[in-house]
């Protein structure tokens, strides 16, 4: 399964450095190619993002945008608020020609008034997402125009750090698949699946590796 229920342990908190190895040391037993890709790859460095809107802004903004553009316009977005800071209150109130006028399209800078909208009616609740399953988080998020599902689940991997998320359709997670599992096409999702059931619960970890494999020589 791509996204897989998630619910908050009660057992105390453990470090991420903790849960990594946990995982590496899962993931290097359960699949002897995972376990050559993270052998060369090295620790896992993934750590959350907190500032949960300005993510979610940044993502809108760099769709379809070269990286080095999308760093541009996300600087000249957040230099809009104090501190640097963007906040739905303070995104929902900024003039659409204010945003514009910082390199968005009329649709993106749309984007980001419903996403300060999902925040401020409910749809986005930042104080539930720890209760809350991946599924329900991503429910949440595909309600706001501009996110779709792969946003959904960067998020849950990059901001939440949960660890059971695999994006089946991401592009990258295909070509380091086809490299070290030897396809001569790129996998299709079903494949993918089949090939990472024993990276449960550890999905999101063995992304971060296939990622990472993608710079190895």
């Amino acid at each position: 399964m791509a996204l897989l229920s998630h619910r908050p342990s009660r057992h105390r908190v453990v470090g991420h450095a903790d849960r990594h190895r946990v995982a590496v040391r899962h993931l290097s037993r359960a699949d002897r190619s995972l376990g050559r890709v993270i052998a060369r790859v090295g620790p896992c460095t993934l750590r959350p993002r907190r500032a949960y809107f300005a993510t979610l802004c940044d993502s809108i903004i760099s769709q379809q945008l070269s990286t080095r553009v999308a760093e541009v316009i996300f600087a000249r977005f957040v230099a809009l608020y104090p501190h640097r800071r963007p906040t739905p209150v303070a995104v929902a109130k900024t003039p659409l020609p204010r945003l514009r006028a910082i390199g968005l399209s009329r649709q993106k800078a749309g984007y980001l008034k419903d996403l300060a909208a999902g925040f401020q009616d409910g749809r986005v609740q930042p104080g539930r997402l720890a209760r809350q399953s991946n599924e329900e988080i991503v429910d949440a998020l595909v309600s706001v125009h501009g996110i779709g599902r792969w946003t959904a689940e960067m998020f849950l991997i990059f901001s939440l750090n949960r660890l059971d998320v695999l994006p089946v359709d991401d592009l990258g997670i295909r070509k380091a698949v086809q490299r070290w599992y030897g396809f001569k096409t790129l996998p299709a999702a079903r494949t993918i699946r089949r090939i990472g059931r024993p990276w449960h619960p550890y999905e999101t970890v063995t992304s971060w590796y296939l990622w990472r494999s993608l710079r190895l020589d």
